[in-house]
């Protein structure tokens, strides 16, 4: 497996569905000390995960932070995605997405976020501050 640049295009977001493919990237980020972002389809929804204990040395601005949170909480009030979705501050995953396209749209928003560019979010998720 390659390294996924850094932040990942939506294109090359991994498909985690399934424990062992899940496994596999989560492995992978973890070798490479990389902030880990995968989807993951669960019957007709998709999940977006991402999780930075796999990127110890990584550090988010706390406006990352207060833009990811504003994003998911727009996602839950639109019915976008589940109200038990999370937000981080270390791990964040998106429940309930209808379609891949969305899904991947929103992992490397939150992905390119959590490398400090927020034009991605703002644009997947418009109405959030920047």
């Amino acid at each position: 497996m390659q390294p996924l640049p850094q932040p990942c295009p939506a294109g090359l977001i991994p498909d985690a569905t399934g424990m062992a493919a899940f496994k596999a990237a989560y492995r992978h980020a973890k070798q490479q000390r990389a902030v880990f972002v995968a989807i993951e389809c669960e019957g007709a929804r998709w999940t977006v995960k991402a999780d930075m204990i796999t990127a110890p040395q990584h550090v988010v601005d706390d406006t990352v932070y207060d833009a990811v949170r504003a994003a998911v909480i727009r996602l839950i009030r639109s019915r976008e995605i589940r109200p038990d979705s999370s937000a981080g501050p270390v791990y964040f995953v998106l429940y309930d997405v209808t379609i891949e396209e969305r899904a991947r749209e929103l992992a490397a928003a939150l992905h390119a976020a959590l490398h400090g560019e927020l034009e991605p979010l703002i644009h997947a998720v418009p109405g959030i501050p920047g």
